[in-house]
């Protein structure tokens, strides 16, 4: 950790652009800013500001003139959606990351917060995986092309922090889940496709649900409002080069995880295994050490967190995303 005079409590009055302020981690941000007293949030929905558009995206930062970007934009998506639409997930994510940073590189913004995903590490990396185990095997076929995307971004926010001298960083979260999560059957994760699942069932009286694979991969799960967390305390408390893991350093399997959401709903009937979808990865367990020794750790327990997810999308399940 370094203590370079950029990194330290961030100016509350300050213009702080949150890219993706509508998504899962965005919105999330969004909560966590302003309950911490940022006056000066700046956001814009993709019918205002496309990120692929690279015009538009300059023009915006230049004048906008944010001193911290944090980049929460994405296209996200499960095995599913990650393995029909593998050139778009690459394509679009290249073209978000690019624009952004580019523009931010020409506004000299001087904090930017670039957060990827744990699928960035290698399929058979040692667990728990750390930060170290980067670029060092093959990916999950699964989500290899969004793998190579987020990559790109964490070399690209190295690539400026040699050449430019700016205090960007980059965060790795694990498994996330939370309110306003995808719960579409075609491009929700894990935990949001098992409330649904199982609320559906509880609903029409099923005796038995059947998820995809065997139910023993392992997982390690992450609040949202945990991650909105940890990212302002590295945003004030962190300096780096290399990418920081955020999770829990607790994993289950898929079937532990499961029965959680059943008991959370209140589901009575059967969970079967059908072992001819994909497992996709079968561990994923981050080290969380770099992120602890900085001084944070989560509050949110994966139970309460469940039922809180839960209870949200039954409040919520006219407008969720379906």
């Amino acid at each position: 950790m370094s203590t370079d005079r950029s990194v330290g409590v961030l100016d509350r009055t300050a213009p702080v652009y949150i890219a993706g302020h509508r998504g899962l981690v965005g919105s999330a941000l969004l909560r966590r800013f302003r309950a911490e007293g940022f006056t000066n949030l700046l956001v814009r929905s993709r019918s205002e500001l496309d990120l692929t558009d690279r015009a538009a995206t300059f023009d915006f930062i230049l004048e906008s003139k944010p001193q911290v970007v944090i980049d929460a934009a994405a296209r996200v998506g499960g095995i599913l959606a990650n393995s029909t639409y593998p050139a778009d997930f690459l394509s679009e994510n290249l073209q978000i990351q690019v624009n952004l940073l580019d523009a931010a590189v020409a506004a000299r913004v001087p904090r930017l917060l670039f957060l990827g995903s744990s699928c960035i590490y290698p399929k058979l990396s040692p667990q728990p995986i750390r930060e170290s185990a980067l670029l060092t095997g093959p990916l999950e076929e699964t989500n290899d092309a969004y793998a190579i995307a987020k990559i790109a971004g964490i070399l690209q926010v190295q690539a400026v922090r040699r050449q430019y001298g700016l205090s960007w960083i980059s965060a790795m979260p694990t498994n996330l889940y939370g309110p306003g999560d995808n719960f579409s059957p075609s491009g929700s994760h894990l935990l949001p496709a098992l409330i649904r699942r199982y609320e559906e069932a509880k609903g029409s009286g099923a005796q038995e649900v059947t998820n995809w694979g065997t139910g023993s991969p392992r997982r390690e799960l992450l609040h949202v409002d945990d991650l909105a967390s940890a990212s302002l305390y590295l945003l004030e408390h962190f300096d780096g080069p290399n990418q920081v893991n955020v999770g829990t350093g607790v994993d289950h399997t898929i079937s532990e995880i499961a029965e959680m959401v059943a008991q959370s709903i209140g589901y009575g009937g059967e969970t079967r295994w059908d072992s001819s979808k994909p497992d996709g990865t079968p561990r994923k367990l981050l080290d969380v050490s770099v992120l602890r020794e900085a001084g944070w750790q989560p509050e949110i327990a994966l139970r309460d967190g469940i039922e809180a997810t839960a209870a949200w999308y039954r409040a919520n399940a006219g407008a969720v995303r379906k």
